[in-house]
């Protein structure tokens, strides 16, 4: 699948948010995801508008916003259709099936209603997926399972991988892939049950320049993850906008340019194609 373009993938998925994400990825050429991990609303607003022409996913961390309020999210969804890019919220749920459904229906984030795309650990086992799909499966979202992660020494290795695989393909009307460091982790769980079987895989630690960070993450290039590794979209957080809410947008305007075009470089040298 990874040697096919992001529109014949787009027709072989049967769940609405993947075929909308791979659609948009061909149309804009994009596989940029930026990670927009601030603290204040203002600030997230600002980094999403000067990045909107360049991404196909906001990835945001609504729960650590300080001064959250209903017309962030109306803001933001205003962004998304402006920009033609799919939200992402990077919520890790991680709890029983009936837990996991008050919490992306209900609560003052209310994330079904808004974000078309969201994640979730495997370690529950399957009943996390069945509780999350009774809500967002109706209203077209998509679900990543967390099959391997990007800092160091997590224990996302091994079985645990193999079974997040397994439970996906149990669920693929509902699982559109995962987020993980290598294609090669998810075709070494064994074949699939299906010949059309196509997973999204998502990669975060990314960087142009910079190797890690004092806390454990670790970095590759755009170039390893996408050509190499085969993985399908790149995210990209601290490397755009920086370590503060103190952001400055022309360089933002800048950098998401140059990890969307890297990327992109990448994604047609892996089908065949010159940039």
């Amino acid at each position: 699948m990874s040697t096919l373009t992001y529109a014949q993938r787009s027709a072989l998925h049967v769940n609405p948010a993947a075929k909308r994400l791979l659609a948009i990825m061909e149309k804009k050429k994009t596989n940029l995801c930026v990670s927009v991990d601030v603290t204040k609303k203002a600030s997230l607003l600002a980094i999403v508008n000067a990045v909107g022409s360049s991404v196909c996913l906001v990835k945001t961390h609504i729960d650590i916003l300080e001064d959250f309020d209903e017309d962030l999210i109306t803001r933001l969804q205003e962004l998304s259709q402006k920009y033609d890019f799919m939200i992402f919220e990077d919520r890790k749920f991680a709890d029983i099936g009936n837990t996991v459904v008050l919490q992306y229906s209900k609560g003052i984030h209310k994330i079904a209603t808004w974000s078309h795309i969201t994640n979730a650990h495997p370690v529950p086992g399957p009943g996390i997926i069945t509780g999350l799909k009774t809500v967002g499966l109706p209203l077209g979202r998509g679900l990543l399972l967390l099959a391997e992660m990007s800092s160091k020494g997590n224990l996302a290795v091994g079985s645990y991988t193999k079974d997040a695989i397994e439970m996906a393909r149990a669920n693929q009307d509902f699982v559109i892939g995962f987020i993980a460091m290598n294609r090669d982790s998810v075709e070494s769980a064994g074949p699939p049950k299906e010949s059309n079987e196509d997973f999204i895989i998502m990669t975060p630690g990314v960087g142009l320049e910079t190797v890690g960070d004092a806390l454990g993450q670790q970095y590759k290039t755009p170039r390893e993850v996408i050509l190499e590794r085969r993985c399908d979209v790149i995210i990209v957080g601290r490397g755009i906008y920086g370590n503060s809410d103190n952001v400055n947008i022309a360089s933002v305007q800048i950098k998401a340019e140059q990890y969307r075009n890297e990327g992109w470089k990448a994604y047609l040298e892996r089908i065949g194609e010159s940039f």
